[in-house]
C-alpha cells in the first residue's frame, strides 16, 4: 500500500491511498484541524476518474469545517473517498487496506459511516484502527448516524417553514425528497409522521416502493424530480445539485435535506435567494450525524443528553441564520459561511 501526499493550497493535507492487491484507490483529505482532529465520514462511490474523487473529497472535507464548526464541536473538517462500486468491489481487504492509510495519519483525522457504507464496515476498518467511530457495539459505540441526521434536517424543515410561514406545522404540506438512503429514508418517517404529503425518487426501485407503501408517497422519475410542485424540496442524494440547469425547475418555496454540498457554487445561493426560495443551508441542516459521531471520538457517557443539547442548539444556529439573512437580504449560505468562520476565528484567539 502506498500514501502519497498530494500538494494543494487549500487544505492542511490530501493524500491518495492505493493498494494494487486489493484494486483500492482513494483520497483522504483534512481541510482544517484548527478546531480539534479532522473528521468526517468515509464514502465509496463510483468516480468517473480520479480527478473527480479528488474535488469530490476536497469539497466534501471543507463543508465538514464549516458542519463542525457550525455544530459547536472540537473537531476539524475531514473526508475520505474510495473509488468503486460498493455493491461489487468492496471488500474485507479493501477496507482494512484503507484503515491502515487513516490509522498512519495518527489521529489526525477519525472517519465514520458515509455513502457506500455502514456500521458493519466501520467495524471492519476498527480492526485496524482505532480512528474510527459510528461502530455498533463497544462502550462508546455510536451507531448508525442516519436516524440523527435525519432529525436535524427535520428540526431545520421546521424552523424555515415557520421562517416562511410563521408556524413549524407541516401538516398537509408537500415535500419532495431526493435519494432515499438511510437519511432520506429516515426523514421521510418524520416527516409523514408530522403529516406532510411525500414526493420521493430514487435509483433504486426497491427504496421506492417501500416508500410508496410505508408512507403512501408519490414517485416521481430521478429527473423529474425538480419539476415537481411542492412546498419543500429535500435533496438528500449527491452534491452539487442546485445549479444553473435545475434552479430555474424548482416550485418550491424552501429547499433543505441532507445532501453535502448541494449548491454546485456560490452563485447558485445567490440565484435561489434571487429566486424567493429560502435554501437553508446543508452543513447546518445535515449536522446531526457529526453530533451523534463525536460522542464516540470525544467518548461521551451520557450520549442522550449530549445529542439533544447539540442538536438544540444547531437549531437555533440555523434560525439566527435565517434571520440575519432576511434583515440583510443576502443568501443564508453566505451568511451562515460567515458566522462559522467568525466562530472558528473567535476559538483560535481563545
Amino acid at each position: 500500500m502506498t500514501v502519497t501526499a498530494v500538494a494543494s493550497t487549500t487544505h492542511e493535507e490530501i493524500y491518495r491511498v492505493e493498494d494494487k492487491a486489493c484494486g483500492l484507490v482513494g483520497f483522504i483529505a483534512l481541510h482544517s484541524t484548527q478546531l480539534g482532529p479532522a473528521a468526517g465520514g468515509l464514502r465509496m462511490r463510483p468516480y468517473g476518474s480520479e480527478d473527480e474523487a479528488l474535488v469530490d473529497v476536497k469539497r466534501l472535507s471543507e463543508g465538514m469545517t464549516y458542519k463542525n464548526a457550525a455544530a459547536g464541536l472540537a473537531l476539524g473538517g475531514g473526508k475520505a473517498v474510495i473509488i468503486g462500486d460498493p455493491a461489487t468491489q468492496k471488500t474485507p481487504e479493501l477496507l482494512r487496506a484503507f484503515a491502515r492509510a487513516i490509522h498512519s495519519l495518527e489521529g489526525r483525522y477519525y472517519t465514520a459511516e458515509d455513502m457506500g457504507m455502514s456500521p458493519a464496515d466501520m467495524a471492519i476498518l476498527a480492526q485496524e484502527t482505532p480512528y474510527v467511530a459510528g461502530l455498533a457495539d463497544g462502550e462508546f459505540a455510536s451507531g448508525d448516524p442516519s436516524p440523527i441526521t435525519a432529525r436535524g434536517i427535520f428540526n431545520a424543515i421546521r424552523t424555515a417553514q415557520a421562517h416562511k410561514s410563521g408556524s413549524k406545522d407541516l401538516t398537509g404540506l408537500t415535500v419532495s425528497v431526493q435519494g432515499l438512503g438511510h437519511v432520506g429514508y429516515y426523514l421521510c418517517g418524520y416527516l409523514h409522521e408530522a403529516g406532510a404529503k411525500l414526493i420521493v425518487t430514487d435509483v433504486t426501485q426497491a427504496q421506492i416502493d417501500k416508500a410508496i407503501a410505508e408512507f403512501a408517497a408519490t414517485a416521481v422519475a430521478p429527473d423529474e424530480i425538480y419539476g415537481v410542485e411542492a412546498d419543500i424540496f429535500a435533496p438528500c442524494a449527491i452534491g452539487g445539485i442546485l445549479n444553473a440547469q435545475t434552479i430555474p425547475q424548482l416550485k418550491v418555496s424552501i429547499v433543505c435535506g441532507g445532501a453535502n454540498n448541494q449548491l454546485a457554487g456560490p452563485a447558485d445561493a445567490q440565484a435561489l435567494h434571487k429566486a424567493g426560495i429560502l435554501y437553508a443551508p446543508d452543513f447546518v441542516a445535515n449536522g446531526g450525524g457529526i453530533i451523534n459521531v463525536a460522542t464516540e471520538i470525544e467518548q461521551i457517557t451520557n450520549r442522550a443528553d449530549y445529542v439533544a443539547e447539540k442538536l438544540s442548539a444547531l437549531d437555533l444556529t440555523m434560525a439566527s441564520i435565517l434571520n440575519q439573512a432576511k434583515v440583510e437580504d443576502q443568501s443564508p449560505d453566505a451568511v451562515a459561511i460567515t458566522t462559522v468562520l467568525a466562530k472558528m476565528a473567535r476559538q483560535n484567539a481563545a
